[in-house]
């Protein structure tokens, strides 16, 4: 459900920023915007429930190993560094992503929230792959969020380190796709 603001009636930016606060998808009828900004709630300042929110949001996209989808959780302009790599726009991205999920075989992530500001979130995460040769990797990593007014990341930094593991010590096993809620976090596994 959404909330639509009818002909006649301009919302202002308090209306349209109250209602995305809760969640709510806004819907500006019969040319009252004729480009709506891009906006990923929840937007800051984050509460802690909202940054948990955010966290989850972004293992779920990943999860997807989808390239064009992830991309837009970012502002165009965005500016990332991934472990050696140093790179902006929605673009390098998708390429990013793309060359990655084409290495990272079988990928599964679990992301955790670490900390929050008003409008920057720090995560800890692990996920498990395998290579094309068959052998199977857990990463862990930090991450530095910086999100813009409208809760989409204009800067991400990451560290990362890769272990290699046996078949045998893989904890990350559900169905490719989103991880289950049921399923332990990474507290729970002791990573």
């Amino acid at each position: 459900e959404g909330f639509a603001f009818g002909e006649g009636r301009q919302p202002n930016e308090c209306m349209l920023r109250g209602a995305l606060r809760q969640g709510t998808r806004v819907n500006v009828l019969r040319g009252m915007a004729s480009t709506a900004p891009e906006v990923r709630p929840p937007v800051p300042p984050f509460t802690y429930e909202d940054a948990v929110k955010k966290v989850r949001a972004a293992e779920d996209g990943w999860n997807s190993r989808d390239p064009a989808k992830v991309k837009m959780a970012y502002t165009a302009d965005t500016k990332w560094r991934n472990r050696a790599e140093i790179f902006e726009g929605r673009d390098m991205v998708e390429a990013f992503l793309t060359r990655k999920w084409d290495r990272e075989l079988d990928y599964r992530l679990i992301k955790e929230y670490w900390a929050h500001g008003p409008d920057k979130i720090a995560v800890r995460f692990a996920y498990e792959y395998r290579d094309d040769s068959g052998y199977w990797y857990r990463a862990y990593g930090n991450e530095n969020w910086w999100f813009d007014e409208n809760g989409l990341m204009k800067v991400r930094h990451a560290s990362i380190n890769d272990k290699r593991i046996t078949e045998s010590e893989r904890l990350f096993k559900w169905p490719l796709g989103r991880r289950p809620d049921d399923h332990a976090s990474l507290s729970d596994l002791g990573l």
